[in-house]
C-alpha cells in the first residue's frame, strides 16, 4: 500500500490514500481471494453503514473491482432494485467517501463545473470562479455517482466523457487550468436503460447515450429485482412481522413487478416500499391499511383496482371499496 498521508479537513484529521486492505471474502461472503484498498477511518462523506444489507455477488464484485481497479462501473437494472444504495453500502464498507448527483433536467454543465461568483475580499466585490462537484471530486478521493445517467443532458454528458478514461482529464476552458484525476478517484454511474434509450416505454426522460461515451464505462453490470428468499431475509431483519406476513408482502411486490413489466400498471412496488409496508403495518397494526398509505395511494387512480386485485389474491381480503380508486 501506499504511505499513508494525512490532511487537515474542516472535521479534523482526513485520510487522503486508503492505508487499509479489505479481505472481500471476509468482509463480504463472497467467495473470491480479491483483497480491495479502504481507508481505516471514515470522514463525514462516507455512507452510513446498514448492518442488515444483503449484497447481489454480481454486482458487488463489480463495484469493488471499480474500487480496487479504476474502473468505471455502470449499474443498471429496474428502479427501487437499490442500485445507488449498492455502491453506497460498499463504500460504507471501505470507509471511502461517496458523493452522490442525480442527473435530472435541472442539472446543467454550470452545477458540474463550477461558474463565476461575486464575492467580497478585503471589503471589495471581485469575480471569483466556484468549482463545481465535478472538479472538486475530481481532485479528492472520492467516489462520485451519477444517478440516473440515462437521463442526462446532452451539454452534461459531454462534459462527464472527459473524465471517463482511467487518466481523464477534466480542461477548465474558462480558468486555463487543466485537473488531473487524484489516484483514488472513483467514477459510478446508475441507469434505468443501457444506453439505448426507453425502447420499453417504462423510462420517460431517459435518453439514447453516445455509443462512444458506453463504449467508456469499463464495466457494466445489471441489478434487477432480489430472489424471493434475500427479499425475505431482508425485510425480516428490519421488522419483526411473521414469516407469513412478510412472504405474503414480497408475493403481492412480485405480482405488481410482474404488472409493471408487462406495462399493466406504470407505478412498481420496490423492496424498499415493501419494507415501508412492513414498519407501517408495525405502526398501524393493519396489513391492509398499511398498504393503502405504503403503495396503494401512490398509483394512478385508474391503476388501483388492479393493485387491489393483487393484494386480494395473497391476503384473500378485499380491501374497502371506498379506498379503491380515492387518493
Amino acid at each position: 500500500m501506499n504511505e499513508l498521508t494525512k490532511a487537515q479537513g474542516e472535521s479534523g484529521t482526513v485520510l487522503t490514500a486508503p492505508d487499509i486492505e479489505v479481505d472481500v471474502r471476509q468482509t463480504f461472503g463472497i467467495d473470491t481471494d480479491m483483497k480491495v484498498p479502504a481507508f481505516s477511518k471514515a470522514d463525514e462523506r462516507v455512507p452510513d453503514l446498514d448492518e442488515t444489507y444483503v449484497f447481489d455477488p454480481d454486482t458487488t464484485l463489480a463495484i469493488l473491482a471499480g474500487f480496487a481497479f479504476n474502473r468505471r462501473v455502470m449499474v443498471q437494472g429496474y428502479h427501487g432494485t437499490g442500485k445507488s444504495t449498492h455502491i453506497e453500502q460498499v463504500a460504507a464498507r471501505l470507509n471511502w467517501p461517496c458523493v452522490r448527483i442525480n442527473l435530472d433536467a435541472h442539472i446543467s454543465r454550470i452545477d458540474l463545473v463550477g461558474r463565476d461568483a461575486i464575492v467580497l475580499r478585503d471589503g471589495l466585490q471581485v469575480t471569483e470562479f466556484r468549482e463545481g462537484l465535478l472538479p472538486w471530486t475530481l481532485q479528492h478521493p472520492v467516489a462520485l455517482v451519477f444517478d440516473e445517467y440515462d437521463a442526462g443532458r446532452p451539454d452534461v454528458m459531454f462534459v462527464i466523457q472527459r473524465v471517463l478514461e482511467t487518466e481523464g482529464k477534466l480542461t477548465l476552458l474558462d480558468q486555463n487550468r487543466v485537473i488531473r484525476p487524484n489516484p483514488y478517484f472513483r467514477l459510478f454511474a446508475t441507469a434505468n436503460t443501457v444506453g439505448l434509450g426507453d425502447t420499453s416505454g417504462l423510462y420517460h426522460g431517459t435518453q439514447a447515450i453516445n455509443q462512444g461515451q458506453m463504449d467508456r464505462w469499463n464495466i457494466v453490470v445489471g441489478l434487477n429485482y432480489l430472489p424471493e428468499e434475500t427479499e425475505r431475509e431482508i425485510v425480516g431483519a428490519k421488522t419483526k412481522l411473521g414469516e407469513k406476513v412478510v412472504a405474503d408482502m414480497i408475493r403481492v411486490a412480485e405480482l405488481s413487478r410482474q404488472g409493471f413489466i408487462n406495462g399493466d400498471i406504470s407505478t412498481v412496488m420496490s423492496p424498499r416500499t415493501v419494507i415501508t409496508w412492513a414498519q407501517n403495518t408495525e405502526i398501524f397494526g393493519d396489513v391492509g391499511f398499511a398498504f393503502r398509505l405504503s403503495f396503494l395511494n401512490k398509483c394512478d387512480e385508474s391503476e388501483r383496482m388492479l393493485v387491489a386485485e393483487y393484494y386480494q389474491r395473497v391476503f384473500g381480503e378485499e380491501l374497502p371499496e371506498s379506498v379503491v380508486g380515492k387518493a
